[in-house]
């Protein structure tokens, strides 16, 4: 019943300890049970002897929370909590050692603007039914983790496997999907609004109490689109001035599976149907209010049908070139006509080939594709259950390949994939954590804005990458000496180039002073800035 202990003492069982608290954990340390419990929010470690009397009790509300084990070491009892850390208590003194990391694994989707991270914990299995996660939503930005969840806003207890995320590209607030429990809004000051039966958000058709948002995305209005997994209008928009109106296709789709929303430059609505159910484009027309002039296509396998490399699509992406990017259970498809899609002879996918080694096949063929992103020099990254890879703009070329064998990838099984365009990290998240890749890419701009040179000054015996960030999109970068003498030449990725410190013929830098000048292919955009090297 976990709610009590016994002792086996030569073939005969007796009673050594019951209340009505839920026993989660006993442990033997210093001779001693420690027995961690928990009733209702209250929660309690007690310390008890071989007779079976309780010799210390261990409870302080708003610290002690979840705990998971403890020990005795040198009269401190340490206890592991899930929800506050690591505990230390000796005598009325606590004290918390807290990682400054995410609460938990996060398999659900991650969303990057201005510099801020927001990561949803959730998930679904893999026939879409709840796994009631409860860890809610993750922030990263300045280096610092902020957890969002029940044991810090206690009144959001009720939105479990929070699966999908979309930041406001307003003030930068997150908007965050439940699978079950509606929309949730959280604004600064840990403020928010949750969107169920109180809004004209659809349920499930047939569980009409559960409100499954399954995709999220703003569109260049700042409108959002939401997708509701089983409802019968599974895809909705809430618009700026507050209203709603919500869409359905004008054919069947088993399950009403709708998911993951990408917009594409054309202001089309690309959403992927789970289950085997492909993929779908909407076009809205002049104005989402008028549902005369809406269009709907969906995309399944077989010439004509959309070409896809399978019906069950896993992922999208929208890259710099407008080419949708489809990932399926059979590797990559790729729509590169979107603007065509309803025209006439329509647009199929196609199925890129690649050539490795001796042999050519089909972009991923073999693989799971669960997650592709684009950064910021239209190269995509491409997560797998066999770990990450990084392509060419035109995925004829693998410039990475990271395993949890040949890098600090925590799991070859990435569930997904973002990146922050100001700084190039991108983010993984697997089935084992979080970990993030600083790349050489970042979002370019229209102008040379904020060029910032890392690290500046150069120290001694440096030998990692120099960046010059904050540049015009695919500038050309010279290095020179202050008298004008080429060290380097090379091209931004997006907005960020990189040097070696290292001229053509492979010598680092002496110390010194060096320029640094950028341009457009115009000479329109041009800036120079400085590096500075210290010497050993």
């Amino acid at each position: 019943q976990s709610d009590s202990l016994f002792v086996l003492n030569g073939g005969n069982w007796s009673l050594l300890y019951t209340s009505d608290w839920t026993i989660t954990n006993t442990t033997v340390s210093a001779n001693r049970l420690l027995v961690s419990q928990q009733q209702g929010s209250k929660a309690r470690v007690l310390v008890i002897n071989g007779s079976g009397a309780v010799e210390q009790t261990i409870a302080q509300d708003n610290l002690l929370l979840a705990p998971q084990q403890a020990i005795l070491l040198q009269n401190e009892a340490w206890v592991a909590d899930s929800i506050s850390g690591l505990l230390r208590f000796e005598g009325s003194t606590a004290e918390r050692y807290q990682p400054n990391s995410p609460l938990s694994i996060a398999l659900g989707e991650m969303a990057v603007r201005n510099g801020v991270a927001w990561i949803a914990s959730g998930a679904v299995s893999s026939t879409w039914t709840n796994t009631f996660t409860k860890n809610g939503l993750y922030r990263f930005a300045a280096e610092q983790w902020t957890n969002y969840n029940p044991s810090t806003i206690p009144a959001i207890d009720s939105l479990y496997d929070l699966i999908t995320v979309a930041i406001d590209p307003v003030d930068t607030s997150a908007w965050a999907g439940s699978f079950g429990g509606g929309l949730l809004h959280l604004q600064a000051n840990n403020t928010f609004q949750v969107y169920k039966q109180n809004s004209p958000l659809p349920s499930s058709a047939i569980a009409p109490a559960k409100y499954n948002v399954s995709g999220l995305a703003f569109d260049n209005d700042n409108n959002l689109w939401i997708a509701s997994y089983g409802a019968s209008n599974g895809l909705s928009v809430k618009k700026t001035d507050g209203s709603w109106r919500s869409f359905a296709p004008p054919f069947a789709i088993p399950g009403n599976a709708f998911s993951q929303v990408v917009i594409d430059d054309y202001n089309q609505k690309w959403i992927v149907c789970p289950g085997g159910n492909g993929l779908l484009c909407f076009n809205h027309g002049q104005s989402i209010d008028n549902p005369s002039d809406d269009k709907w296509k969906q995309y399944l396998s077989g010439v004509g049908n959309g070409n896809l490399p399978s019906n069950n699509v896993l992922c999208l992406a929208c890259d710099k070139n407008s080419l949708i990017w489809v990932g399926t259970d059979k590797g990559i498809g790729v729509i590169q006509c979107a603007q065509q899609v309803f025209g006439p002879g329509g647009c199929d996918a196609v199925l890129p080939i690649v050539q490795q080694d001796n042999f050519a096949g089909y972009l991923f063929s073999a693989e799971q594709v669960q997650c592709i992103a684009v950064d910021g020099a239209d190269r995509k990254w491409v997560g797998t259950k066999n770990g990450v890879w990084l392509l060419s703009p035109d995925a004829q070329t693998i410039l990475y390949r990271f395993t949890s064998a040949n890098s600090p990838l925590l799991n070859n099984d990435v569930r997904k994939i973002a990146i922050d365009g100001i700084t190039g990290e991108v983010f993984f998240a697997t089935i084992s954590g979080i970990c993030s890749f600083r790349s050489t890419a970042t979002e370019g701009g229209d102008v040379n804005s904020g060029v910032l040179v890392f690290p500046n000054p150069v120290p001694p015996g440096y030998n990692g990458t120099i960046a010059i960030r904050g540049l015009v999109d695919n500038a050309v970068v010279k290095i020179t000496e202050l008298n004008g003498r080429l060290l380097y030449e090379t091209r931004a990725l997006g907005g960020q180039a990189t040097w070696n410190g290292k001229d053509y013929n492979g010598h680092t830098a002496a110390t010194g002073v060096y320029l640094v000048l950028v341009s457009d292919d115009s000479r329109q955009q041009k800036i120079a800035t400085k590096i500075v090297f210290i010497g050993k």
